[in-house]
């Protein structure tokens, strides 16, 4: 499944650890922003690690799964591209 993170922390450490946390999971995108092509098991983790480091009383994190015929109609007009779907090489 392909998701789109994005986040508002007003805290300069927690945004740091946080785009720290999804820079393991996914590619920057914006500066709020990240994509990622994950399955259920790293979806379910990097919800996990991102709870360990938001306050949820004053941080704003936000999920959108994009299925399968909705990724490919992404438009970038400017600069930037869609994260590609990592490919699978069989050796």
């Amino acid at each position: 499944m392909f998701y789109v993170i994005s986040y508002d922390i007003p805290d300069n450490r927690r945004r740091n650890q946080l785009a720290k946390v999804l820079k393991g999971f996914g590619t920057r995108v914006q500066y709020s922003v990240f994509e990622a092509h994950l399955n259920r098991t790293q979806y379910e983790e990097l919800k996990r690690a991102v709870a360990r480091v938001i306050a949820s009383s004053e941080d704003s994190v936000r999920y959108y799964a994009l299925c399968s015929a909705c990724a490919p109609r992404i438009e970038v007009p400017a600069l930037g591209d869609v994260t590609p779907d990592p490919q699978t090489i069989v050796v």
